[in-house]
């Protein structure tokens, strides 16, 4: 009798035990959708809380040279990898347009990027837009462009934390809100980002070279 209480008891500490440890893996990987929602609520309630939106972010934008890095070495969503083994950062550029009858629109219903050029269409894209934190709506300009960028931000605790050098043909349109290119994934089409426009790099090229500081983007829903 006494051997059985014992062993009842070390079966059940030990099913609490693995109860506790399933529990604590669910919630270590569902950090990152609690980060989501929070960033999301906050923006619906009109206060941004993502951190690319900050002043020092924009002083952080400001003060790199455009230039590329002599890393590989990326992280995206807390994860490390080498950005050489997922994309080329070399990219097929088309024209160099010098009208200033430009616009970019993005529809994030539609997960999309227009080229308009005196009023008409000419070009397409396939984008991502905010997912882990809103891409915000409205009209804005392109205030800097940079080949090469560095981005950071998101939250290592939280298992959203990314660090992104040489993240190509980046165009700031809003704070830090950018379009730019990635390569770090290749699911164009779906919310992916923490708020910038993501495209394909060899896509975020043409782009780049045809739009110019002081182009519209029109960003709406």
């Amino acid at each position: 009798m006494t051997f059985s209480f014992k062993k009842g008891v070390a079966n059940l500490l030990l099913l609490s035990l693995a109860f506790l440890l399933i529990l604590s893996a669910a919630a270590y990987k569902s950090r990152r959708y609690v980060y989501m929602a929070y960033q999301n609520a906050a923006f619906a309630a009109g206060v941004n809380l993502n951190n690319i939106s900050t002043k020092e972010y924009v002083n952080f934008i400001k003060s790199q040279t455009g230039q590329k890095e002599n890393t590989k070495n990326g992280v995206f969503l807390s994860q490390a990898f080498n950005y050489d083994e997922i994309n080329s950062l070399q990219a097929n550029v088309l024209g160099d347009s010098t009208n200033s009858n430009k616009k970019i629109e993005v529809v994030l219903s539609e997960q999309k990027l227009y080229m308009e050029e005196g009023g008409k269409t000419i070009g397409t894209f396939l984008i991502s837009s905010g997912k882990w934190a809103p891409t915000p709506t409205g009209s804005f300009a392109i205030w800097t462009k940079l080949r090469y960028a560095r981005m950071t931000g998101g939250n290592p605790a939280l298992g959203t934390y990314y660090d992104l050098p040489n993240v190509p043909y980046t165009m700031y349109f809003y704070q830090g809100y950018g379009i730019h290119g990635a390569y770090w994934h290749n699911n164009f089409g779906q919310p992916m980002s923490h708020g910038c426009i993501n495209m394909r790099p060899e896509e975020a090229g043409i782009v780049f070279n045809w739009a110019d500081v002081g182009t519209p983007v029109i960003v709406r829903n």
